[in-house]
């Protein structure tokens, strides 16, 4: 954990306020343009009719094919719902139905795009109305309020094929679209039924020239009304949709990865942010994200990145690592220079009276919202610094995954202990009860860290941590004499707490390395 493991909750909620920020301006995006990356709250303008009601299919197919279109039968495919969950838990119980949930409703033209929209019938302090397309079958979890908002006609959800009746249902579409005054959203006859793919890039100006990398694994998602697809983006961050468009599409990042981690919290509720890129055309958009880029977008694209490599870097079958636990949620803090592993979602991390005392009346909402890492970005403008950060915090996940809660309790509870009675020193002095916990923990995050950088920038990467009274240095020198990764972590066991045990732990594994591990520790240990 870099600097102080957990930060005082009236920053969290400053961190939070600060999500508002307006975007600064648009990207070319080669011949199509993202005029808007908004992060400020959504601004509904009039109510509009939904073409894909089943009263409005009916009667398109109707004026479409005045004789064949009355002997058409058409049924309800999905049902559009809005859903008001009392916590987190009942969010989570949508969710894990199989919901994708937006927080504003799809049926009103919207005068200003953002992240995030609050229902203004709803006190601030409450969860805002969800909104989802759903299944006729569809049984909502009991106990959630619950209202539906229309029956719907989508033709790409219709079972069976419909490929012999005869009917063209894209020109049934657009008729609908019409009928319903939402013509001037069609896309041109010519462009009909383009099913949207493009590619999502990010520059890192450090790394192989400055070629565009994919941004990796992230979710893209898209509607027009009730008419919803998503789909995730490749390794090279090209994504391709299985439903085709007539209309312009609303085009949005989720942070929300493949790789079962999620980036981000729009007003620490939704569990991955959104970057809502607007309307753009049916056929897709492109884009590329570098370090002049809307900053929210920028940082938040980097440490997904950076996250997915990492992942990768667990999964190297010639020196795997244990993958930090499933659905690791990153929250991301422009104000602070803090960062941290503190790990809620997995276990009562946040117990005792010295963790009580340090939050004060901000415990429950903390334990509520629960992060596993925060990043604290201010001072990080770079890719390389972000990428540091970000690899640096997820090596102390994957130590979490083998030593567990009671061993992150003790750990999480020296740095606690360190700032508050040290005056704010990061680390403490490394002469305190349980400072074991902190100098093992650091060796290894600071050690993969540097490994992490060196692989991608090269060997001009100055080593960090190092001027701490721990010694990544030790684990730099036995990975560079033949010790990888994973063997050195397999002496990072929950009985290990302290620098002599791992010294002694290392040896009886590695027994015929036992005098290159005392020279190693010899020679960058404490004096």
């Amino acid at each position: 954990m870099k600097r102080q493991l957990m930060i005082p909750a009236s920053l969290l909620m400053l961190a939070a306020c600060n999500l508002l920020d307006p975007d600064n301006g648009g990207h070319d995006i080669g011949g199509q343009s993202v005029k808007e990356v908004s992060h400020d709250m959504i601004v509904l303008g009039e109510q509009l009719e939904d073409p894909y009601s089943l009263k409005n299919m009916k009667e398109a197919v109707t004026k479409a094919y005045p004789t064949k279109g009355r002997e058409v039968e058409i049924k309800a495919t999905d049902v559009y719902m809005r859903f008001l969950p009392r916590n987190e838990e009942e969010y989570d119980m949508l969710v894990d139905s199989g919901l994708h949930l937006l927080d504003h409703p799809v049926d009103y033209r919207i005068v200003r795009d953002g992240d995030y929209y609050h229902d203004p019938s709803l006190d601030e302090s409450e969860i805002t109305w969800q909104y989802a397309v759903v299944p006729p079958e569809y049984k909502c979890p009991y106990g959630i309020v619950n209202e539906v908002l229309d029956e719907c006609y989508i033709p790409d959800n219709a079972t069976g094929t419909r490929a012999g009746d005869g009917i063209d249902w894209t020109l049934v579409e657009r008729t609908a679209f019409d009928l319903t005054g939402n013509s001037d959203m069609l896309q041109p006859a010519t462009k009909a039924g383009a099913a949207p793919s493009g590619r999502i890039m990010l520059v890192d100006s450090d790394h192989d020239g400055g070629a565009p990398v994919g941004l990796a694994g992230v979710m893209i998602s898209c509607n027009t009304f009730v008419k919803f697809a998503t789909a995730y983006t490749d390794d090279e961050g090209y994504y391709q949709f299985d439903k085709k468009f007539s209309t312009d599409v609303r085009y949005r990042i989720v942070f929300k990865n493949q790789r079962s981690f999620a980036i981000g919290m729009n007003l620490l509720l939704v569990p991955a942010s959104m970057s809502t890129m607007g309307t753009n055309p049916s056929d897709g958009v492109d884009l590329v994200i570098d370090s002049s880029s809307d900053h929210k977008l920028f940082v938040r694209a980097v440490v997904n990145n950076a996250a997915y490599e990492y992942w990768q870097r667990c999964n190297d079958e010639n020196d795997p690592l244990p993958q930090p636990p499933y659905q690791t949620r990153i929250w991301l803090f422009d104000e602070l220079e803090s960062s941290s592993t503190p790990m809620l979602q997995q276990g009562p991390v946040l117990e005792g009276t010295l963790l009580s005392k340090f939050l004060g009346s901000f415990k429950e909402l903390i334990q509520t919202f629960m992060p596993d890492i925060t990043i604290g970005l201010s001072g990080a403008e770079t890719y390389k610094s972000i990428y540091a950060l970000t690899v640096h915090e997820l090596a102390h996940a994957s130590h979490f995954q083998q030593v567990g809660v009671d061993y992150w309790n003790k750990y999480i509870s020296f740095i606690i202990e360190s700032f508050v009675g040290s005056l704010g020193a990061m680390y403490g002095v490394g002469t305190e009860k349980d400072s074991g916990y902190c100098e093992v923990g650091e060796m290894w995050a600071y050690y993969l860290e540097n490994m992490m950088l060196r692989d991608r920038y090269g060997d001009e990467i100055i080593v960090q941590g190092t001027s701490h009274w721990f010694s990544p240095q030790i684990l730099m020198y036995l990975d560079e004499r033949g010790l990888s990764a994973s063997k050195l972590f397999a002496a990072f066991t929950k009985d290990v707490i302290n620098v002599s045990q791992l010294r002694k732990k290392l040896s009886e594994l590695y027994p015929t390395y036992e005098s290159l591990i005392n020279q190693a520790f010899d020679r960058y240990g404490k004096q």
